[in-house]
């Protein structure tokens, strides 16, 4: 897989996953850039061309398309705290479908065709089956899911309408951190369960909640479902030799 000088942007390469594809990137031989407002993260990785802009303003992000010229755009910039979705869903409604919608209207008038979604299995709801399966319906369970789905409808008439090529990449929760060290979650709030319990090992947190009383399982709580960081980094750039052809 010949990926050598590839011109890459990453929206949302500041964060946990953004920053573990931008590292895998890099090392395949891309050039890289992120765009990121670093509104959950403290800082860029040590990888690419570094832009701190709102997906929000398009006038802005246009320049660096213009600018970086990408043949490829991976995105990742979305809210994603299910609980506070619930809590405040037109904050995630504006940023995870309308700023994805300015993005795409702006690649649109900058000739950028392929595009990799960051979606979720939290498209699929409360599941019919396990393990799920591609192919089983939509039903998202929360606003959180429904701004994926959303965005999803989105892709498939662009794609019918021969705007854009895509791949959407729908997984469950996200562990584990870069071998090497380098990188690792870096959000401002950890809300995932393993960090949150490490921190509470560690003394930085007094304690950690389970949730969960009625799942079929011995003690009622529910089973997680995770993949590997470096694992999904790696799917993305399966998903992005897979445009190629």
């Amino acid at each position: 897989m010949d990926l050598n000088q590839k011109r890459v942007l990453v929206t949302g390469g500041a964060g946990y996953i953004g920053s573990h594809v931008v590292k895998l990137l890099s090392k395949y031989g891309c050039n890289v850039a992120i765009i990121d407002n670093l509104s959950t993260s403290s800082k860029f990785p040590p990888y690419g061309l570094h832009y701190q802009v709102d997906l929000s303003n398009e006038a802005k992000v246009r320049d660096v398309l213009s600018e970086f010229k990408p043949e490829v755009i991976m995105h990742f910039a979305a809210y994603i705290v299910v609980p506070e979705t619930v809590q405040r869903p037109l904050m995630y409604y504006r940023n995870n479908v309308e700023n994805t919608i300015k993005l795409l209207s702006t690649m649109q008038k900058t000739g950028i065709k392929r595009f990799i979604f960051s979606s979720s299995a939290a498209v699929y709801g409360i599941p019919e089956k396990i393990p799920v399966s591609e192919d089983m319906p939509l039903r998202p369970a929360n606003p959180y899911g429904e701004t994926k789905a959303m965005v999803e409808k989105i892709l498939r008439g662009l794609s019918q309408a021969g705007e854009i090529n895509y791949v959407s990449l729908r997984y469950f929760n996200v562990a584990g951190a870069d071998p090497e060290g380098e990188l690792g979650p870096m959000y401002n709030q950890p809300t995932h369960l393993i960090i949150r319990t490490l921190k509470a090992a560690k003394g930085e947190f007094p304690y950690i909640e389970i949730y969960g009383t009625d799942y079929p399982t011995y003690d009622g709580t529910c089973i997680r479902d995770y993949i590997h960081v470096m694992d999904l980094a790696e799917a993305h750039i399966l998903a992005m030799s897979y445009l190629e052809h």
